[in-house]
């Protein structure tokens, strides 16, 4: 019977075997010349700055990743802790859109989109091609197949949720170190705190300090994407209500966006791939004159057009392939995993998928280390493998203006069926290479229905 979230370690044996890895940590930092303060008391009590707790499973970083994580747990009998340095709500700098495969994980999570103050559906994207071709993309009716959602209120959202099913949080309080001994770990928070567990999982973003403590940091890592993001408020133009995806010349394989949020606000962008060798400074001398292009102005309502606060940039991550995904004890998850789709630099779908399978391997292995490192990264390249390197091989279609004209041509070409169809697969409706992947078919090919249906069409 797994052991209540966060409690105190006082039974005799366990109390032996937390104080023997807490001495592991004591020698480890009497090598490093660091004074310990931690004291071991008999009885069975063992004490440090504050008392050692136990948990099936710790997990740092409570971003999307760490919450679908840590419910999974809950929901499989798991005594979880969870830490972030952060206090929610917080911002997060995205873009705030939600494809469909992030919609189907909040809704597998029993996520309300009621408790998003600014949540905004989508029923219609339009890409606009180098050339100038506008190509409409319609989704589907009777429910949401794609949203806007602020990160500051998702990610809070999120949080509430997890505090609601028995897991610790740990909120304001960063991650520290960790220590290995037999088969268990003991993970150090700032404030003093140590905590015994089986599995960590490190969903603590693209510069992991979990990953970093263990050596296993990329050098000079700035991710494979280069993201700007503002809001706007005054929109009266189209843009109001529709998503816009805009692929200028100069910005291949990337794009420009506008996506939609209440009361005439949007978040307006653009990302660029790193490997063309923009240095951050022209990225930004780039961002007034993109937002400054005739058909982006008229797209948003001309002058009327406040930019709210200030431009923020973040990098993307987007190598999962080659990313380190376990080691130890220590699953890592979300940008943590460099998960990000390499085509269009999505990640929170990304982030809650995994987040799941990482729970889901830490249950069915039964508190065995190995066993649930080797059955999370079969899963995590059964779902994204394949996804990522057709993403990788389209982006180099869309580097080029005579490719992300004709792909868009093609797709205008299609009809109202494929056009809606391929609204669907742009937003992850169904997996990437899935045509490639015979494992993964399903009777309802693009046919499911919406992870969160209109009132009247689940009454059906």
């Amino acid at each position: 019977m797994a052991k209540a979230a966060g409690t105190t370690v006082t039974d005799t044996g366990a109390a032996m075997e937390a104080a023997d890895t807490v001495r592991t940590i004591a020698r480890t930092q009497r090598d490093r010349g660091r004074r310990d303060t931690r004291r071991c008391y008999a009885g069975g009590l063992l004490r440090s700055l504050s008392d050692v707790l136990s948990a099936d499973a710790v997990v740092v970083g409570a971003g999307p990743a760490g919450a679908a994580a840590a419910i999974h747990l809950a929901d499989g009998g798991r005594s979880v802790v969870v830490c972030d340095k952060a206090v929610f709500p917080r911002d997060k700098c995205c873009g705030d859109g939600l494809t469909t495969l992030a919609l189907r994980e909040l809704a597998a999570l029993r996520f309300d989109p009621g408790a998003i103050a600014r949540w905004t559906v989508v029923d219609e994207a339009l890409l606009r091609a180098p050339s100038g071709r506008e190509v409409e993309l319609p989704l589907p009716a009777g429910g949401t197949y794609a949203a806007v959602a602020p990160r500051c209120e998702l990610d809070a959202a999120l949080v509430d949720l997890v505090s609601k099913t028995g897991v610790t949080l740990r909120m304001g309080t960063g991650f520290a170190g960790l220590t290995r001994a037999r088969d268990r770990t003991v993970v150090e928070l700032d404030d003093g705190t140590a905590i015994e567990t089986s599995h960590v999982i490190a969903a603590d973003g693209m510069w992991s300090p979990v990953r970093r403590s263990l050596g296993l940091a990329r050098s000079g890592d700035l991710g494979e994407w280069h993201a700007f993001r503002q809001y706007v408020s005054g929109v009266t133009g189209p843009a109001a209500t529709r998503l816009y995806v805009w692929f200028e010349p100069d910005l291949l394989p990337g794009y420009a966006w506008s996506f939609p949020l209440p009361d005439g606000r949007a978040n307006v962008g653009y990302g660029v791939l790193r490997a063309d060798g923009r240095k951050g400074a022209e990225m930004r001398v780039l961002w007034h004159d993109v937002f400054e292009r005739p058909h982006i102005r008229d797209a948003l309502g001309g002058d009327g057009v406040t930019f709210e606060d200030r431009v923020l940039a973040w990098p993307i991550p987007g190598a999962v392939t080659s990313a380190t995904l376990s080691a130890g004890g220590v699953l890592f998850a979300g940008d943590a995993a460099a998960a990000s789709d390499v085509l269009t630099g999505e990640g929170i779908g990304q982030a809650l998928l995994m987040g799941r399978l990482a729970a889901d391997a830490i249950v069915a292995s039964g508190g065995h280390v190995d066993d649930a490192a080797r059955r999370y990264e079969r899963e995590v390249r059964r779902e994204l493998f394949a996804d990522h390197r057709l993403s990788a091989v389209l982006g180099r279609v869309l580097s080029h203006r005579r490719g992300a004209n004709g792909a868009l041509g093609i797709v205008a070409a299609s009809g109202t069926w494929g056009r809606a169809r391929f609204a669907r697969w742009m937003f992850e409706d169904e997996p990437r290479a899935i045509v490639a992947t015979p494992r993964r078919w399903h009777r309802r090919f693009f046919s499911r229905p919406s992870p969160f249906p209109d009132p009247a069409s689940a009454a059906r």
